[in-house]
């Protein structure tokens, strides 16, 4: 079994648990914001505003994506068809891996990414996306129509950072920039 990093000092390692040692570094000079893996494949977000693809097997570059702002989180639907992105120009970018295109992008007046490092996320159906904002809203998409589908407001009066569905789908938990988690329902 093995764990994929990667880091703000321009690498990816690939770790083996067994082993528990770094079995593998890959230098890409650009700090890495997210990655995310598959059987066949590692993609990283940075903050040289790029998406990199890479081969697992010979852990080369087989696709980037360049971007107008730094990427700061990567989410893969639960089929492993899409790919969604959040960058600081405020817009997230549903792709479809089997075409390596994009598919929907998505935006909300208010909406905006308030750190190098706030997560968007699938749902555990891959039918809506949700992201915190720096006003301390989360915002819900509907990936087929592109259009916002909610937004929950009062939790936080901090920018959300992090963000989980849970495994049913019948709940968000989100942190803010002031430690406060909240768990919403109403969706």
């Amino acid at each position: 079994r093995q764990v994929v990093t990667g880091s703000y000092d321009g690498t990816l390692r690939i770790w083996d648990l067994h082993k528990e040692a770094c079995v593998s570094s890959i230098a890409v000079n650009s700090r890495c914001s997210d990655v995310i893996c598959s059987d066949y494949f590692i993609v990283s977000g940075h903050m040289d505003k790029k998406i990199r693809f890479w081969d697992c097997r010979t852990q080369t570059i087989s696709n980037e994506i360049h971007l107008q702002e730094k990427v700061t989180s990567l989410d893969m639907s639960g089929d492993r068809t899409q790919l969604l992105s959040l960058s600081r120009d405020d817009l997230l970018r549903v792709m479809d891996m089997r075409m390596n295109n994009v598919r929907k992008e998505l935006r909300a007046e208010g909406f905006k990414c308030g750190t190098d490092w706030t997560k968007a996320i699938f749902s555990p159906d891959g039918n809506y996306v949700v992201s915190g904002s720096i006003d301390g809203v989360l915002y819900i998409w509907n990936v087929d129509t592109g259009k916002l589908e909610t937004s929950l407001v009062g939790e936080h009066r901090a920018t959300v950072n992090a963000i989980s569905w849970s495994p049913s789908g019948d709940y968000v938990v989100s942190v803010d920039r002031a430690k406060r988690a909240t768990l919403g329902t109403d969706f």
